[in-house]
């Protein structure tokens, strides 16, 4: 089995055996928040950030193996779309240590560019019945699975409460202490006419 199989394979093995180890070794009881959170943790460290990390390296250090992998000539867009997969890997090393909406906004930047790329490799099968191991193996559903896989994990997260940020607890805090201070006036306002 070639490297180019053989990544999508092992990057998404090491994110389910990590995720196991975590949800193993993690608080009891064991919470369906904690073990969302770390699924995706573990998502967005290897399916995403590592294969993306991968991803660059080939496409940009070794664009003829690259190339040869997909069954594509060697082209200038392989830097282009290497320096893609650098900040999809690094955005998604960061989003797996941060909260909800980071992940969220890492997760459809990398889903547009992963979905993006599976289309064109079901189009590069379909014309032209390219069925290189780059092209049509495990990096294809990988392209297709792991934005899946993110993205309901994350509408699953969604429906949970998150709890709200100091400057929130701040802000609704000044807008109690306001609220309060328009009844009081209104009320001595009232008292006054009455007079």
């Amino acid at each position: 089995m070639s490297q180019v199989s053989l990544v999508p394979i092992l990057v998404w093995m090491a994110a389910i055996a990590c995720w196991g180890i975590a949800v193993w070794r993690g608080p009891r009881p064991i919470l369906q928040a904690f073990v969302t959170d770390r699924l995706l943790r573990y998502l967005f460290i290897f399916p995403l950030g590592i294969a993306s990390l991968w991803a660059f390296v080939g496409h940009v250090i070794f664009p003829e193996r690259a190339a040869a992998a997909i069954g594509w000539e060697v082209s200038p867009f392989q830097f282009e779309v290497g320096y893609a997969n650098l900040g999809i890997g690094l955005a998604s090393l960061y989003a797996a240590f941060t909260g909800f909406y980071p992940r969220v906004a890492v997760a459809i930047a990398a889903s547009c560019f992963l979905v993006g790329a599976g289309i064109g490799h079901v189009h590069d099968i379909l014309a032209y019945g390219n069925l290189n191991q780059g092209n049509a193996g495990p990096i294809l559903v990988s392209d297709f699975l792991t934005p899946m896989a993110v993205l309901a994990l994350l509408l699953v997260a969604a429906r949970r409460p998150r709890p709200k940020s100091p400057d929130t607890l701040a802000l609704e805090a000044e807008l109690e202490i306001a609220s309060r201070a328009m009844r009081d006036y209104r009320q001595a306002l009232e008292k006054f006419i009455k007079e």
